[in-house]
Formats: C-alpha cells, sequence, structure tokens
C-alpha cells in the first residue's frame, strides 16, 4: 500500500485564462477539505490564450497573496506528475454539466491507475454553472465589462493583442 504523506495537498489544475468566480469557489471550497491548494496552471502551446502565463501566474498571485496555504504554479506536461512533483495526493477538479462528468470521470480513472493520485470532484454552485473561462474570454473580445464575472480584487491586465 502506498504510503502518503500526512498533509492533504491538492492540485487544483487549469488554463484559467482567466480564473472565473466559479474558480474561486470551488478553492474556497477546497480549503475546507485539504490542507493546502496548488492551483496549477497547465501549459499548452497549441492552444491561443487571452492572458500570457505570466499575466495568468500575477493575477492568481496577486489574489492569494494573502493565504499562505495557496500556491500558484505552472507546469507542462500531466498533471498527474504535477501533483507528484507537489506530494499532492489529489486532483480538485469542478463539474458545471453532465458532459463535464463523463469527461472527468475517464480523466479521474486514468490519473489513478497511472498514480494512486484521487480526484476530487466538486459540483459548481448553481449561480456560477453558466461560467466559463471560454465565455469571459468571448466577452473580453467583444470589449464587455466581465468584471463580475472575476473574483473580487481581481483586475484584468492589459489584454494581449
Amino acid at each position: 500500500m502506498k504510503r502518503w504523506p500526512d498533509k492533504k495537498i491538492a492540485v487544483f489544475p487549469g488554463t484559467f485564462d482567466p480564473f472565473t468566480v466559479g474558480h474561486m469557489s470551488l478553492v474556497e471550497r477546497g480549503l475546507d477539505l485539504f490542507d493546502e491548494i496548488i492551483i496549477a496552471i497547465g501549459i499548452n502551446e497549441a492552444k491561443h490564450h487571452c492572458f500570457t502565463l505570466d499575466h495568468r501566474i500575477e493575477m492568481l498571485e496577486t489574489l492569494f497573496r494573502d493565504n499562505a496555504r495557496i500556491q500558484v504554479t505552472a507546469y507542462n506536461g500531466l498533471t498527474v506528475d504535477a501533483a507528484r512533483q507537489y506530494n499532492a495526493r489529489f486532483i480538485l477538479r469542478g463539474i458545471r454539466s453532465v458532459a463535464d462528468f463523463e469527461y472527468e470521470k475517464t480523466i479521474a480513472d486514468v490519473n489513478r491507475q497511472l498514480s494512486g493520485i484521487e480526484t476530487v470532484l466538486l459540483f459548481t454552485e448553481p449561480r456560477y454553472a453558466h461560467i466559463s473561462s471560454t465565455i469571459v474570454r468571448e466577452l473580453i473580445k467583444y470589449g464587455q465589462d466581465v468584471q463580475q464575472l472575476l473574483p473580487a480584487g481581481m483586475t484584468l491586465p492589459q489584454q494581449n493583442k
């Protein structure tokens, strides 16, 4: 049987382009379950991002600067490898819909088989179920105010052109 560290550490992976109120809700609720959460920004060079990796890291570090239980990092490769690097025994994910569940279950099963790391799925609060980074990026693209879709105190850096 695999021996895990006593500290309950979870990796919360995503592109977070940008980090929304839905993401914030998952982190806040996750802090009730875990001792520490590593917000891990996945690097995917093939994807076009609204904000650079540095801007996303800066936004999250600023947002969580007063919470020692949260770290922000970036990673390239498999999420389970990032989790192992931080001695995390959990991956935290959110689900908005049945379609999300099917996808997340498959990934969770593979991750558990590869590493023994468990995925904890939290259902998105109904008031945030319609919010996604994709929708927020689209609204930003067309000059709409998205502040109500972002965590309080978070401001977006100048958008990349």
